[in-house]
């Protein structure tokens, strides 16, 4: 019988420990997600109660600008956050604010014949899409991180498309930036995924952040996409 090899029992040691890192990352980041969907509940029915679609009618252009300060502005503090409890309150008040801004689009929706059914389609849609990408995310242990490089890419051209057809109002082009927008955000949940699995997000706070706009964003042009082709006013 050959002696035990320290050096081996000392890497598969540090390995099987960073394994139970990830898993923990991995677990606090979905319940952390999880929990994250109450406040942008709460965030769409206040932003409905308080008529918000009417509100911003008219005023496209200022919303976005709320919307993009608003945002991004909560996001930046996450970050700074992201070790502390604070951070953890800022996510949920993030999610509750994009609630919020989700409102006239829901507004819309609603106001359809068939809006309870096609809000009901995108939830489903989203939740497979995240269920598929992050089962293939656990499944595809190689690191992706060179694939973050031309989602963020992709990203920043989508936002700038999207703010210049707020002013334009071209159906075509929002059918097209939707679908658009879907497969980056899908392929992005993958990415984010991976990124926990292989090590590469350490912080389940950014994880979650990152994860919520991804899902965010697949279910908000799913919606839209929706309402556009299949939207009935009967």
């Amino acid at each position: 019988m050959q002696p035990e090899n320290p050096l081996m029992a000392q890497g598969q040691t540090a390995s099987g420990t960073l394994a139970l890192a990830q898993n923990r990352v991995l677990r606090n980041t979905y319940a952390l997600l999880a929990i994250s969907l109450l406040p942008t509940i709460g965030g769409a029915w206040t932003g409905l109660a308080m008529n918000l679609h009417q509100m911003v009618a008219g005023h496209a252009g200022m919303f976005a600008l709320v919307f993009l300060v608003g945002a991004y502005g909560l996001m930046f503090a996450i970050q700074a956050n992201r070790n502390s409890s604070l951070g953890v309150a800022l996510l949920l008040g993030f999610t509750f604010f994009m609630g919020v801004m989700l409102a006239p689009l829901l507004s819309v929706i609603l106001g359809m014949a068939n809006g309870v059914k096609l809000i009901a389609l995108a939830i489903g849609g989203t939740a497979v899409v995240f269920g598929s990408m992050a089962s293939l995310a656990t499944v595809v242990k190689r690191d992706l991180s060179g694939l973050g490089k031309f989602l963020f890419v992709g990203a920043i051209v989508l936002l700038v498309a999207m703010v210049a057809n707020i002013f334009l109002q071209l159906p075509a082009l929002m059918i097209a930036l939707s679908v658009i927008a879907i497969a980056i955000f899908s392929a992005f949940m993958l990415y984010d995924v991976n990124r926990i699995v292989t090590g590469g997000e350490t912080n389940y706070v950014t994880a979650t952040l990152n994860l919520y706009l991804d899902i965010y964003n697949v279910f908000t042009n799913l919606l839209a996409l929706l309402g556009i082709t299949g939207g009935s006013s009967d």
